[in-house]
């Protein structure tokens, strides 16, 4: 990507405390962006913030906090500036006792912060941003949302919870699309397979399960989460200015369509 083209595009990165998310966070930062690290938890987002170096920042946020949320776009939009790139990167895979509750077992708390997160913090996130465009239009504006190829296949290690909210996401997006596209902002999933995590190795309850999942994958590897910034990368390019609406799949054929 051009450094240049993104000088002075402040892209804001949910959930960017660790895992994809940090990883976005260098990646944006490295390729010319003013990054926001938006995280619940602000120890690791200061951190990431800090290892970004000048010019970027750290907020601590709950994305499914509805004021939470409005207040974090007030402050960014007044002291950092127009919000020209939102990722979407805030999520939640809870697994009690390390194992996945199963849907006759599974208690109401459970389902209701699945959702919370996963899917609320997505709408409140880019209902905040659509609204400071809609009033402060900017070039290029990118919102990417995230997905799972869990929601698309049923989920194997994922619980329900995991996969309902996030197959929720993967349509909310496409009215998103729709609704910003007047504005030109374009909206799009990225759907991860197996990408090694801390929240894919939280699944894993026997020594040698990776390598055996990546048995079942065409491309023989786990992805990395560097798989997912190429895949970022291209979707916050001003050459991805007439894809929106889509699902990219990023799981080295896990899935196929």
């Amino acid at each position: 990507m051009n450094t240049a083209v993104n000088a002075g595009r402040v892209a804001l990165v949910t959930g960017g405390g660790r895992g994809i998310g940090a990883a976005l966070c260098i990646h944006l930062a490295q390729n010319g962006f003013r990054v926001v690290v938006a995280d619940i938890d602000s120890e690791n987002a200061a951190k990431v913030a800090t290892e970004l170096g000048k010019g970027h920042v750290a907020r601590a946020v709950d994305v499914a906090n509805e004021a939470a949320v409005v207040d974090l776009f007030n402050d960014v939009e007044t002291t950092v500036g127009p919000v020209s790139v939102l990722v979407c990167a805030a999520g939640l895979l809870i697994m009690p006792g390390g194992e996945r509750p199963l849907i006759k077992d599974m208690a109401m708390d459970i389902w209701e912060r699945s959702y919370a997160v996963n899917t609320r913090g997505a709408f409140l996130c880019s209902r905040e941003f659509l609204r400071h465009r809609e009033a402060t239009p900017v070039p290029h504006g990118r919102v990417v949302f995230f997905g799972s190829v869990a929601a698309q296949l049923g989920g194997y290690r994922s619980s329900a919870a995991y996969i309902g909210a996030k197959a929720a996401v993967m349509g909310y997006a496409k009215a998103f699309a729709r609704e910003a596209a007047h504005l030109d902002i374009t909206s799009n999933v990225i759907a991860p397979g197996l990408i090694d995590t801390e929240m894919l190795r939280s699944t894993v309850t026997s020594s040698g399960a990776l390598a055996a999942a990546a048995q079942n994958i065409p491309l023989g590897r786990i992805g990395t989460v560097d798989d997912v910034t190429a895949a970022v990368d291209y979707l916050v390019s001003p050459g991805a200015a007439y894809i929106t609406g889509n699902v990219i799949d990023v799981n080295g054929g896990y899935r196929m369509q």
